[in-house]
């Protein structure tokens, strides 16, 4: 049997009149999974669908929402979650392989990184997680350009809607007389219209924008204060990273049964959204950013605890105390 060979492609520019090159866009993978010298292109997409799920997961965002917001149509998002991917992205990374190069790398938006940056990148590469977690703090002791007790000046609550950072945030900022702040206020003041417009009419990106703006705001015009941030600012990781450097983080922490019935007992059914899956939704919520909260340098556990009881907890976990 006589061998088919791949057509040669010409590295030349295409000339005007030319026609466009065709891709075939094959629905089952397993189809083309044997081609070439890569054998695992059903496997890279599978990853890359269930990485795609994951940070949906992490933003609270609905297929629907992300849909809406990226111009994708909802089928190409389930195609792409399910591991069923365009063959252009499989092509993508055999061109990255043959350089020798990470895909990030050709897909990377701005100015090539620096080859310092790329060599401290692999080095951090071959580190255990624990190591990892070393070199972090090693990184913001050196370099994060906060002092120790100017970080711990501020606390900063995080967690899910519902696990009770404004109530016990109030409390707190009356207990030690310093200014109580709730950013969904501050990202409202920046963007000049409500949480619900800058979604509906701007996006998650645009809020995300208003958000880092809002944050870097309150960080250099508040040295002292208690922040009630937003459950999914944990998932943008440069806005998270400036919260945990400048901040004593704190998560508040429910289950997901009180975060939902907390919610509802407030008069607000916008997370039960008439889905009968919205808890489900809302545990996936939760599981995808539980290892981001657990970054903070302390947890509150408030299920099953009174308001006292939890604030009682929450004076204990501050140490130390705001000056």
């Amino acid at each position: 049997m006589t061998e088919r060979k791949p057509p040669v492609e010409s590295a030349a520019p295409p000339r005007p009149g030319d026609p466009a090159p065709k891709f075939t866009e094959l629905a089952d993978p397993s189809a083309w999974a044997g081609a070439g010298d890569d054998t695992d292109h059903v496997g890279y997409l599978r990853r890359l669908g269930e990485r795609v799920r994951a940070v949906r997961a992490r933003r609270g965002m609905t297929r629907k929402i992300l849909a809406r917001d990226s111009g994708v149509s909802e089928r190409y998002l389930a195609q792409l979650e399910g591991g069923h991917g365009n063959i252009s992205i499989v092509r993508l990374r055999k061109v990255a392989r043959a350089m020798n190069v990470p895909i990030a790398d050709l897909v990377r938006e701005g100015p090539e990184q620096p080859i310092e940056l790329t060599l401290l990148l692999q080095f951090l590469d071959r580190l255990a997680p624990a190591e990892i977690g070393e070199a972090h703090r090693l990184l913001v002791r050196n370099f994060g350009g906060v002092a120790e007790h100017q970080r711990q000046a501020r606390i900063a609550l995080i967690g899910l809607r519902g696990a009770g950072k404004t109530t016990l945030g109030r409390r707190l900022a009356a207990r030690f007389e310093v200014p109580f702040i709730e950013m969904g206020a501050e990202i409202e003041r920046e963007s000049g219209v409500s949480l619900t417009e800058i979604f509906s009419l701007y996006g998650q990106a645009a809020y995300r924008r208003y958000e880092r703006r809002a944050l870097e705001r309150v960080l250099e015009t508040c040295p002292r204060a208690i922040i009630a941030t937003g459950g999914s600012l944990v998932s943008e990781p440069g806005t998270f990273e400036l919260l945990l450097n400048n901040c004593y983080t704190i998560w508040i922490k429910a289950t997901p049964e009180e975060h939902m019935a907390r919610v509802v007992e407030q008069g607000d059914f916008r997370p039960m959204g008439g889905s009968p899956e919205a808890m489900d939704d809302l545990r996936g919520i939760l599981a995808g950013r539980a290892s981001l909260y657990a970054k903070a340098d302390t947890v509150v556990e408030t299920a099953g605890k009174s308001v006292d009881g939890s604030f009682d907890d929450l004076l204990n976990a501050v140490v130390p105390t705001p000056k």
